[in-house]
């Protein structure tokens, strides 16, 4: 339906696929409602046996295919991205899709401020496949920047339910291994057990949350943040509401209306000192039917980082930075409009990579001859 409704791609071409590999909940097994199939779940080699299965006879009756994974588990999301991402246009929406948008976020936050994206410490607070993502995305934009790899990597931060991660914890996921630090940085590392330890000394200058924490981001770990940095970007973005780290008007209040905010669920306004903050909501659904419409459209025979980059810079780029109170980024209520843009801009580019199966050489026009509109004769 969003694919459909934000990007006007026919909604007779869309197949939504559904994997039932089993369950261990013998509440479940034992239930004679329950419509699953009744069986324990299958293990790893058996469920990425069957995956292949599926991804190659579905790409061979369809050689224009593009796959969207969505809630995949956090072990098995980075496992077939990385097994399929330059083999078939794929796309992984936990992984890819909430740094695309977090990533958006935080050029049309620099848009605002003026500053540089290789001034900023960065620090995620739940360290899973969105946090890592998320980390992965901005890590990479660092580079395309112009920063090393050691520089860039230099500048993150990941928070879990244990502490800051350092490279000696034995049980850290392979998307954590690269952005966990070494305990000698720190004079007392034993001690940074905890968000608002690490938040004191570290002082990030982006603090984004995909920890379902509700209340994590508490009103002395923002004042300590803000103690530091001149606009602090603040991101909450686990959902629903109940589950989100900080309220958008707490974030305002306690940094005296200096904050830069999205959050991960629709907010409304703030107003604060007489100006009305719009607060940006970092939904995927922003980035993710335009993404597939340029790709889909162009024909392109992979997606690529560089696709996925003028993808954020699309959307971040759509910034009213004169505007008092600007939000980072665009609203959800525009949607159909900026999943032209970025469509437009991801097509432009698989023409540059050579990707592209379709003509693009007017990447508005190949846009636009795509999109499916709902007539009725």
């Amino acid at each position: 339906m969003v694919y459909t409704g934000a990007a006007g791609i026919d909604p007779a071409k869309v197949l939504p696929v559904v994997i039932d590999a089993g369950t261990n909940r013998q509440s479940l097994l034992d239930d004679p409602l329950y419509f699953g199939l009744r069986h324990k779940r299958v293990d790893d080699d058996t469920y990425y046996a069957f995956v292949d299965t599926f991804v190659k006879q579905a790409e061979s009756m369809f050689p224009r295919l593009y796959l969207h994974f969505e809630d995949f588990g956090r072990g098995h999301a980075a496992v077939l991205l990385k097994k399929y991402v330059d083999t078939y246009p794929i796309f992984n929406d936990d992984i890819e899709g909430t740094g695309i948008i977090t990533l958006a976020g935080v050029l049309g936050a620099l848009a605002i401020t003026g500053e540089k994206l290789a001034d900023q410490r960065y620090m995620c607070f739940g360290a899973g496949t969105a946090g890592c993502g998320i980390a992965k995305r901005i890590y990479q934009e660092m580079i395309d920047q112009g920063l090393s790899p050691d520089d860039a990597k230099s500048r993150f931060y990941l928070v879990d339910k244990e502490g800051l991660l350092f490279d000696d914890m034995s049980d850290l996921t392979p998307e954590q291994k690269p952005f966990a630090r070494k305990r000698s940085e720190f004079a007392d590392a034993a001690s940074l057990t905890t968000l608002e330890a690490a938040v004191k000394a570290v002082h990030p200058t982006i603090l984004v949350g995909t920890s379902t924490k509700s209340g994590a981001f508490t009103e002395a770990i923002v004042k300590e943040m803000a103690s530091k940095a001149a606009r602090p970007m603040i991101f909450p973005l686990s959902n629903p509401t109940e589950l989100a780290e900080a309220k958008a008007e707490d974030l305002i209040r306690w940094t005296d209306g200096r904050a830069l905010v999205a959050t991960g669920i629709p907010t409304d306004p703030v107003t604060y000192n007489g100006v009305t903050y719009d607060i940006g909501q970092a939904n995927n659904a922003l980035i993710y039917p335009g993404l597939g419409l340029g790709v889909i459209a162009s024909g392109a025979k992979l997606l690529t980082d560089k696709m996925i980059s003028v993808a954020a810079h699309a959307i971040g780029g759509i910034v009213d930075a004169s505007k008092p109170g600007a939000a980072v980024l665009p609203p959800v209520t525009k949607l159909d409009q900026f999943s032209e843009t970025v469509a437009i801009a991801v097509a432009k580019e698989a023409g540059k990579e050579g990707l592209n199966r379709n003509d693009v050489s007017d990447p508005e026009a190949c846009i636009k001859a795509y999109k499916w509109e709902p007539t009725y004769k």
